[in-house]
């Protein structure tokens, strides 16, 4: 498993007590967290958490209240990105992103892939160089979607249209993939196939950043989790020691019972009776 970059190495993804405003409670509250390079790492927790909200920071769709002197969020060490820059370096892959691209007429999958080099729900023909259609067919071959390249994609079922998404990030050869509910919507024949793809680019060594409310999502690969609730850091660690009954059950504010096996993590209900106030944050 690849390990965390050095300290000389700027990390991926640092976030130093940033906060974010939307409506009158904060989403995100005085968060601060670090991700580095070669870090396999899932953000875990309920409908408001922050999740959503973290994804958007991250990708500059939304800013942190600023500090005096304090760079609240960092993305490879700088404070300051060009969209298309960053996208090139932190790929997207995200359920409200295919639907965008679904909105535009007549867009094939290798559309969409060619799509991500201008950042934008648009390819301006005359400005796709030959190594950039290289480039498409070389990542809807990594994501095994090779063969659904001249495909409408409005015509693809949802898995198939997700494995193009992770070829559209993949175009740019990012550091990174940043993953916002990736299987949602996916049956359990595609979801299964999704983590299978997950876990060879992992392997490869594409960094994953997981963003998700279902443990079932979490590869073997994913070495570190982190609990959100209420915009806060609850729990941030290896997963055998995060992911326990008594965390994820204050986590989503019921008794759940967590279990690991070989297929991987399976959370349910449990009649247990599990204090929730008790529950220790790290």
């Amino acid at each position: 498993m690849p390990q965390a970059a050095p300290a000389s190495v700027a990390p991926l993804i640092e976030l130093d007590r940033a906060t974010v405003q939307r409506g009158a409670t904060p989403a995100l509250h005085e968060l601060s967290l670090r991700v580095d390079a070669g870090q396999h790492t899932a953000i875990l927790g309920p409908n408001g958490s922050g999740k959503s909200s973290l994804v958007k920071l991250i990708t500059r769709e939304l800013y942190a209240v600023a500090h005096a002197g304090i760079a609240p969020v960092r993305v490879l060490g700088r404070t300051r990105w060009d969209v298309f820059e960053l996208r090139a370096q932190l790929g997207l892959v995200a359920p409200d992103l295919q639907r965008d691209l679904l909105r535009a007429p007549g867009m094939s999958a290798v559309d969409a892939v060619l799509s991500g080099f201008f950042a934008s729900q648009r390819v301006p023909a005359d400005a796709v160089t030959a190594a950039m259609r290289e480039r498409a067919a070389q990542a809807l071959a990594e994501s095994e979607a090779a063969h659904l390249a001249a495909r409408p994609l409005a015509e693809l079922s949802t898995g198939e249209a997700r494995r193009v998404l992770i070829a559209r990030a993949l175009a740019h050869r990012p550091k990174a993939l940043l993953l916002d509910e990736p299987t949602s919507g996916l049956d359990v024949a595609a979801q299964q196939h999704f983590l299978a793809t997950l876990r060879r680019l992992a392997r490869a060594g594409t960094t994953l950043v997981l963003v998700t409310h279902h443990v079932e999502e979490l590869v073997p690969e994913i070495g570190r989790v982190i609990l959100l609730r209420a915009g806060r850091v609850f729990a941030d660690g290896a997963p055998t020691a995060v992911l326990t009954d008594e965390r994820l059950s204050a986590l989503y504010g019921m008794p759940l019972r967590v279990e690991r096996g070989e297929a991987g993590w399976r959370l349910m209900p449990s009649p247990a009776n599990i204090s929730f106030s008790t529950a220790r944050r790290d």
